[in-house]
């Protein structure tokens, strides 16, 4: 399995649900894995497929926002660390066997180019960013050429433009990431003082930002309190009724956030998945306000699940209904069910996972 993203430990924000997959397959009977990616604390049963000399380059990387991040801020520097990066995943799809190969994300796809193993290639939403860039579809397609492969986003909104791109020579498969047991299990309490707390959980970009600071003014005040997390990944200025708290982790969320929120609120402009923060405070029982995005309608069910909104207004009207605690009630559980129903766990997640990994063997032999 390869990944660029990675957490250094149980309290970053990076990377989790590569952890939480990896773990997944590891806990089955009927998968050795071996893992390269960034340095951090594996799950039992994996083994690293890092050398020390990438796993410092991958710490690197991790430090400066990853890939994407570089695209948006520093072209030139990007140009030249993906450059790198295909050279050394380049030399570990050769170095390391396998029967099947486990790729995370569209980009570190581009070195199989030139061998023939069977891959399995989880599509998040960043990944559409990628495939508009000049010549991208071209050297993927190249490289699906040579192999077996299935391409598997986590959400089924994005298999048409795979279907489009690919489907003449991968199998398109969505398969969606799970939920860890414990955001079920979260149970519900006042807030201190009875303020009506809305969570946002992002990285601090203006198109995952979107327009939350400019819609939100006004609705938010020491009765419905806003509170933001997540690193600072552009230099945004923060109105002064956010109340900002920097990166956070699971256990963070879990203990002192989501069992006082009123909901999770996310106006994000950005290419989506879909995102795991959400489904898991939908598993907690929050209903989601959100904006009216392909992967927030592919999650979200207007006024059952939670609330999508295209304007100030109708995230005013979404704020006031979803406070109502009868409908705030109702929402949560019906947002619990629909995660519990239909994505379901990181070990049914693992299932999925290796019925592809069989399905690709099958076609090989």
């Amino acid at each position: 399995m390869s990944s660029t993203s990675y957490p250094e430990s149980p309290k970053d924000w990076r990377g989790r649900f590569i952890a939480n997959q990896a773990g997944a397959l590891a806990r089955r009977g009927d998968v050795r894995l071996s893992l390269w990616a960034p340095p951090g604390q594996l799950p039992a049963h994996v083994a690293t497929a890092t050398t020390p000399a990438d796993a410092l380059w991958l710490a690197r990387l991790s430090k400066q926002g990853g890939i994407a991040h570089l695209l948006r801020t520093r072209k030139a520097l990007a140009a030249g660390t993906i450059l790198t990066l295909l050279a050394r995943l380049g030399r570990t799809y050769r170095r390391q066997p396998a029967d099947v190969v486990h790729v995370n994300w569209l980009q570190n796809a581009l070195p199989l180019w030139g061998t023939t193993t069977p891959a399995l290639i989880t599509v998040l939403g960043s990944d559409f960013g990628l495939l508009r860039l000049p010549g991208m579809k071209v050297l993927l397609r190249s490289v699906l050429r040579q192999r077996r492969a299935i391409l598997a986003p986590n959400a089924e909104w994005m298999r048409p433009a795979l279907e489009q791109a690919f489907g003449d020579l991968a199998e398109i498969r969505p398969i969606a990431f799970g939920v860890d047991d414990p955001w079920f299990e979260v149970v519900h309490r006042p807030a201190a003082g009875n303020a009506r707390q809305w969570l946002a959980v992002t990285r601090l970009t203006r198109d995952k930002i979107g327009d939350l600071f400019a819609w939100g003014e006004g609705l938010f005040d020491g009765e419905r309190q806003l509170h933001l997390f997540g690193p600072m990944q552009e230099m945004l200025e923060l109105p002064s009724w956010v109340r900002y708290h920097g990166p956070t982790h699971p256990a963070d969320l879990l203990e002192n956030w989501f069992p006082q929120a009123c909901g999770l609120i996310t106006l994000s402009r950005h290419d989506e998945g879909r995102p795991q923060v959400m489904l898991e405070a939908m598993a907690a029982g929050l209903p989601v306000l959100a904006s009216d995005l392909p992967a927030h309608r592919d999650m979200v069910q207007h006024r059952v699940t939670g609330w999508l909104a295209a304007s100030r207004d109708e995230l005013s009207q979404g704020l006031d209904w979803l406070e109502d605690p009868m409908h705030n009630r109702a929402t949560g559980q019906a947002a619990r069910d629909w995660v519990k129903e239909t994505i379901g766990t990181w070990d049914g997640c693992a299932g999925r996972y290796v019925a592809a990994y069989q399905n690709l063997l099958e076609r090989s032999a």
